[in-house]
């Protein structure tokens, strides 16, 4: 009896436990319906499944694949890693890559490479070289800690598709590192200050030297009235570590067409435009090197740092590289023959385009070796040279920023000749940005580089573009095998693009990628017609602006008076 007393505790038991589990069961099928109901699963299936039915696709799931990735949340970034790579001539540069979560799986999207962060004049001393390597390794292993500690913690979890957001980011991230190191810099002034005045005073306590003091014969020969020149402006300082910020934001740019898979180009013109997709998209025209004028080259001509050769604005770009090609070689034939020196195209570091950098102190240009001229005898130079070759279609850099009224003057007398460009005197585009303090000319070669940000491209393109004068995105020193350059340009749709000569492999990367470009938007129907070269008459135009502002001034002061 004992025993069929437990055998029938020991089935109710069972009993119990069996439907305790059908309320399990129950409630688990309760709340998985509840669960796919609250996210339109069954309403979705039943739309692509209805839909399918029709449609009949070849690949049913990866039909079914396309459709549900449509409805999965926007991918996020999980991940930024900063690097040290190399450029195109072996110096050390920036690399940073970007993963994102999307569909609920980690993947490395992309990655972006930086030019290094300053240049090197060609005629630089070796201690100055050795400096500047210094700094620049120093400048990478800053920008590397930005990008791995700081960067990607503030960055982790947004969208990389939001490039005017992370730039605002980005942007005041970087303002608090420039007033940090403006600080530094301010204490060390101070300190070397303190330095000097403390040896200053120990010298006034020694005794004085008996006997007459000579006459400075060297001072009567000072003693002759010269034109002041301006001295010339300090160079900006560079924030150590300010590649991450460029770096960063064309990374993002990468990654946001990647994932919208759209060429970078056409994402580039869709931020400048507000998402309006431009119909067409003229290429820029290629200004490629052919000789190469600084210290190494043969000759003595100090006037000329590059010679670059530009197709004709109706030619495509594949014959118009074709054409720079064959003149290239020529001079290179030409080169070798006269001076038995082997040909090359600019093999060596980019220099300075601007002439003052090598005048003496009293601010005078050397033209030939041993040649000097004054600033205003530099103007007369110029027009000569345009009088005897008017094939010359541009002057970049012709005189120094500081020349700043002998720019208004070689702009007035030349600019309906001409393009006259400064490139070397608006190096950073965020200084662009705060202040327009560029010399009067037809239009600024723009580079990418530094705390550059996407960004600042667009406005400052659709400045220029609002002005009337010309952009042009150029190469910046110690080149790097990423061409994203060529995309940025076709995107904001500069005039030009000014690429270096057809050597070496990463520039040629960039010709290619302007060709494959090409290519697409001929396929595509939306490879626009470029413009005509139209030279402007500055001085019938500054006489407009000032008619322009006059009357503006004087409806206002009108309305002022009348309000009165």
């Amino acid at each position: 009896m004992e025993y069929c007393g437990n055998r029938a505790a020991g089935e109710q038991q069972q009993q119990q436990q069996q439907q305790q589990r059908r309320f399990t069961i129950t409630d688990l099928k309760h709340q998985a319906a509840e669960y796919y109901r609250s996210n339109e699963v069954p309403q979705r299936l039943e739309e692509v499944l209805n839909a399918m039915f029709y449609q009949r696709p070849e690949d049913f799931y990866g039909h079914l694949a396309n459709y549900f990735s449509e409805l999965s949340k926007p991918p996020v970034i999980t991940r930024l890693v900063g690097k040290k790579v190399l450029d195109g001539i072996g110096r050390p540069t920036l690399e940073v890559e970007v993963s994102c979560r999307v569909r609920n799986c980690v993947k490395r999207i992309c990655s972006s490479m930086i030019s290094s962060h300053a240049e090197i004049l060609e005629n630089a001393s070796p201690e100055a070289i050795d400096a500047d390597e210094r700094e620049r390794e120093e400048s990478i292993k800053i920008a590397i800690e930005w990008i791995n500690e700081s960067l990607n913690e503030m960055f982790t979890g947004l969208q990389p598709t939001d490039q005017h957001k992370a730039d605002e980011l980005l942007g005041e991230y970087f303002a608090k590192k420039a007033e940090a190191d403006e600080e530094r810099r301010e204490a060390e002034k101070e300190k070397e200050k303190e330095n000097q005045e403390a040896e200053a005073s120990g010298a006034s306590a020694a005794p004085a030297p008996s006997g007459k003091k000579k006459p400075n014969k060297a001072a009567k020969k000072l003693s002759v009235l010269e034109k002041p020149i301006p001295p010339a402006e300090p160079a900006e300082p560079v924030v150590m570590g300010s590649m991450a910020i460029g770096c960063t934001s064309l990374a993002f740019a990468k990654t946001a067409a990647t994932l919208r898979d759209m060429p970078l180009y056409l994402h580039i013109a869709l931020l400048k435009h507000d998402q309006e997709s431009p119909k067409e998209l003229a290429l820029p025209l290629p200004m490629a090197t052919v000789l190469s004028c600084g210290k190494s080259s043969p000759g003595k001509l100090n006037l000329l740092k590059e010679v670059m050769v530009i197709p004709p604005h109706w030619l495509p770009v594949k014959q118009g590289v074709e054409r720079c090609v064959d003149i290239q070689r020529e001079v290179m034939k030409l080169l070798s023959q006269t001076t038995n020196m082997p040909s090359s195209v600019g093999e060596g570091k980019k220099t300075s385009r601007d002439a003052a950098k090598k005048a003496p102190s009293k601010g005078k240009y050397e033209v030939i070796l041993g040649t000097f001229k004054s600033p205003d005898e530099m103007v007369d130079v110029y027009v000569d040279l345009i009088r005897k070759f008017p094939s010359i279609m541009t002057l970049i850099d012709p005189l120094r920023k500081e020349d700043c009224q002998q720019w208004i003057t070689l702009r007035n007398t030349l600019g309906s000749k001409c393009y006259i460009f400064a490139e070397e005197l608006c190096k950073s585009v965020s200084k662009l940005m705060e202040n327009h303090n560029t010399p009067k000319c037809s239009g600024l070669v723009l580079k990418y580089t530094n705390e550059a940000k996407i960004s600042d491209l667009c406005k400052i393109t659709q400045l220029l573009d609002g002005r009337k004068r010309i952009s042009i995105l150029g190469s910046p020193d110690g080149e790097t095998s990423d061409d994203s350059l060529v995309d940025l340009a076709v995107g904001l749709r500069t005039r030009f693009i000014k690429l270096g000569g057809l050597s070496r492999g990463e520039r040629v990367a960039k010709y290619n990628r302007l060709l494959a470009i090409e290519e697409e938007l001929g396929k595509n129907g939306r490879l626009g017609e470029r413009e005509d070269h139209e030279f402007v008459d500055y001085t019938e135009e500054e006489e407009e602006e000032e008619e322009e502002e006059l009357e503006s001034t004087y409806i206002t002061a009108r309305t002022e008076r009348s309000a009165t």
